[in-house]
This record gives structure tokens, C-alpha cells and sequence, in this order.
């Protein structure tokens, strides 16, 4: 019975593992996973960026990480259901808090962000990154491309293109793949843009399966099409949680209706096993416009995907 003893977030022995405990009381990790500080033995650190001031709409993501960590404790006591595998048994994954940085200082913010996950990967384990805006992956990916060498290839889920460019030194949480595409830390040509539905006329290159494609040829055609791109490229990906439909996820910042379902979404990750993922984060969520946490439950959910997407590699 010692395992049952709760506080799995501090008292857990082993890094492996679902451990079942009341999902309405304990320390708030993500997904239970015990926070250390000392990352010998982690295969995936789980890591918050509560940054939104790159943000251009509606503001708020700066409390999006605790707000996926506090849904996912709802899902924590077992795998999510179709899964071939728990990828707790796979991979050792622990919570490691959040990127400080002083926010009144902006212009350190990115270098702090940078700095954060490269303190973490370059000791070994992978990342998962949960947001804060989008802008937050612009950093991270400069740290994975130290790592991984660039381009890396981009697998982006989201309403949005974020390859907008009105100033020189402009970035912000709809600009940074701009700057990203253009300074070589992705390759377009390799990366792909799922569930897109605003207007960008400069596509800079990036394959876009947009949303209504993705309800027109449905999940299957997707994932070949997104294959054929991706190869065996490394791929970080993120996942703009206004991909989905405002009715599956509604609170963040920027929504857009007729996007993807939680279904949709969940099924191309599914479909995707075994790409060369070496990175990944969920961003945008917003809580304070959410209803009944469906937006944070839907990003736990997806999180609990890239985790599954990393662990079938």
C-alpha cells in the first residue's frame, strides 16, 4: 500500500510509471510526475513558460501552465484510453516547475527562455514545454537547433500561420516562424503547417494543410500527407491550442471557429507514431476565458500525445 500514500508529485520513488491516487487533492505537477531538480535519469523534462507578453489579442497565457498541470491530475491515475503503451512505463518523465525570468525586463525575456532550455536539454532529456504564447517556441527552438543542428523541420498545429512580418525586428507570437524560416532554424520545405484558417498570403514556403482540407480529406490523408513531408527529419513540434475549434477550446487568446475537433487533433498525433520528434510544446491556453477547463483538459490531452509521439520513436 506504500505506493498509494498520495503526493506522488513529491513522494513518488521511482520516475517510472502511473502511480492511481485521489485526483482532487496533492502538490500539482503535470500529470503527477514527481518535480526534481536533479535531472540524472529523465528521458523528458516537463517544463512551464508563463510568458504572454508577445501576445496581440487577449492576454492571459501566462497562466496556462498551471492550469494544464491542474487538469491533468483529472487524467493522471491511467493511460489515455487507445494507448498501445503508458509512456510513464517507456520514459522517465519528470515535472521541472517553470522558466524564471524578470518580467520587467523584456528584452531579456527570450535569452532567459533560450538559456532555460538549454540548461535542461543539453543535459539529455528532452523537452516538453508548456506555454505561455506562442512566441515562447521561437526561443526554444534556437536552443534546439544548438543541439539538434539546423533547420529543423517544424511540425505546427494551429489556427494561425505566424509568419507575419510588418517590421524588421518585429517578433511576436504571430511572427516568430517568420524569423524563424528566414534566419534557418526551420526548413519550410520539410515542415508543415495542420488546421490553418486566417488569411497569410505569404506562405514562405511551408506546407499547409489548412482546417477545411483537414475536414474534407479527413484524418488518414492527412497523416500520409504530413508524413511524406516530415521523412525522418527531426521534428519539433507545437501545438497552438487555438487549433481547435473555440468550442473544444475556448479559452485562449485568439479563436477562430471551424477548427479542428479534440478527436481530429488527437487522431493525426496518434497517426504520426514514430517521427523523429526532438522537441515539443503546447501553448496558448488562457484559462481565464475557459469553460469548466475544457480548453487545459484538451491541452493536458494533447500533451499526453507529444509525450506518446516521442515515446513510440
Amino acid at each position: 500500500m506504500d505506493k498509494f500514500k498520495g503526493d506522488n508529485a513529491i513522494n513518488r520513488e521511482s520516475l517510472y510509471g502511473t502511480i492511481p491516487e485521489p485526483t482532487y487533492a496533492g502538490v500539482t505537477s503535470f500529470m503527477r510526475r514527481k518535480y526534481v531538480t536533479d535531472l540524472q535519469g529523465v528521458d523528458v523534462a516537463v517544463t512551464g513558460v508563463p510568458l504572454d507578453t508577445a501576445t496581440t489579442n487577449r492576454p492571459g497565457a501566462r497562466f496556462g501552465p498551471r492550469s494544464i498541470r491542474n487538469a491533468s491530475t483529472i487524467m493522471a491515475w491511467e493511460k489515455p484510453y487507445g494507448m498501445a503503451f503508458d509512456p510513464f512505463d517507456k520514459l522517465a518523465v519528470a515535472d521541472v516547475g517553470d522558466c524564471f525570468f524578470d518580467h520587467g525586463k523584456p528584452d531579456a525575456v527570450p535569452d532567459a527562455i533560450e538559456a532555460h532550455a538549454s540548461k535542461i536539454i543539453e543535459q539529455g532529456p528532452a523537452l516538453l514545454t508548456l506555454g505561455g504564447d506562442h512566441f515562447i517556441s521561437y526561443p526554444l527552438l534556437k536552443a534546439h537547433a544548438t543541439k539538434h543542428g539546423a533547420p529543423l523541420t517544424l511540425l505546427h498545429f494551429d489556427a494561425h500561420s505566424d509568419t507575419w512580418c510588418d517590421e524588421d525586428d518585429r517578433i511576436d507570437h504571430g511572427t516568430m516562424f517568420y524569423w524563424a524560416a528566414k534566419y534557418g532554424i526551420v526548413d519550410p520545405a520539410s515542415s508543415v503547417q495542420i488546421g490553418l484558417r486566417t488569411e497569410n498570403p505569404d506562405t514562405m514556403g511551408f506546407n499547409i494543410i489548412d482546417a477545411p482540407r483537414v475536414h474534407r480529406i479527413g484524418i488518414d490523408a492527412v497523416v500520409a500527407e504530413a508524413r511524406r513531408h516530415l521523412g525522418d527529419k527531426p521534428v519539433y513540434v507545437t501545438f497552438d491550442i487555438d487549433c481547435l475549434d473555440p468550442s473544444y477550446a475556448p479559452g485562449t487568446g485568439t479563436p477562430v471557429c471551424a477548427g479542428l475537433s479534440t478527436h481530429q487533433a488527437m487522431s493525426i498525433l496518434r497517426g504520426l507514431e514514430g517521427i523523429n520528434v526532438v522537441g515539443m510544446d503546447v501553448v496558448e491556453v488562457a484559462p481565464a476565458y475557459d469553460v469548466a477547463e475544457i480548453t487545459s483538459l484538451a491541452a493536458a490531452h494533447i500533451a499526453m500525445e507529444l509525450l506518446y509521439l516521442y515515446a513510440s520513436r
